[in-house]
Formats: C-alpha cells, structure tokens, sequence
C-alpha cells in the first residue's frame, strides 16, 4: 500500500515547529511558572503578541494585524475567512471533460 504525501502537510509541519520553537526558545524556557493560572495568562500574552504586534517573515515582515488590514482592502479578505489559500482563477472543467493523459499525477 502506497502511502499519500501531501506538501499541505509539511507546510503546515513546518509551521508548527517554527511557533513551537520560538515559544519554547522566548517563553517556556525562560519562565518560572508559579501557577496553572499564571502559565495560562502568560501563555496567552506571549500567543497574543505573536499572533497581533509580532512582524513575520512569512508575512514580510509585517504584522498579522497589517497583513490581515492590507488583505481586507484588495477585496482579498475571504482568505482570512475560509483559509490562506487564493481562490483559483479559472472556473473548475465541466463534468465528464478529462484531463490529458500527461497532466495526470504520475505514482
């Protein structure tokens, strides 16, 4: 049995590691937490400025905040809503219209 590989996924992977490294790196391995409730405001500051104040790379280099406003003016804000993706530019083939043979995935 083969098994699926999606790019989707190492994306995504990618991502995780790189917050959940940063996190470690700037937050869990430079605080004493003294309670369950102190570790979750402090974890809720920290996700909060790298979710808002916070430039990214991926972004370049601006905000969430200034990326998510530039998006809403272009008209491209239904990415924020339904995933990062743009959405495709020519209309989907009618049913029962097959690709040629050497568009096919091959594998």
């Amino acid at each position: 049995m083969a098994l699926h590989h999606s790019w989707q996924a190492d994306v995504r992977h990618g991502y995780v590691e790189s917050f959940n490294g940063k996190m470690r790196d700037e937050l869990l391995n430079e605080t004493l937490f003294f309670s369950l409730d102190h570790a979750r405001k402090a974890i809720a500051e920290w996700v909060e400025d790298y979710n808002t104040r916070r430039p990214h790379s991926a972004l370049a280099y601006q905000t969430p905040a200034v990326f998510a406003a530039k998006l809403a003016a272009t008209g491209l804000h239904a990415a924020l809503n339904d995933g990062s993706a743009f959405r495709p530019v020519a209309q989907p083939a009618q049913p029962g219209i097959q690709l040629p043979e050497t568009l096919k995935a091959a594998g």
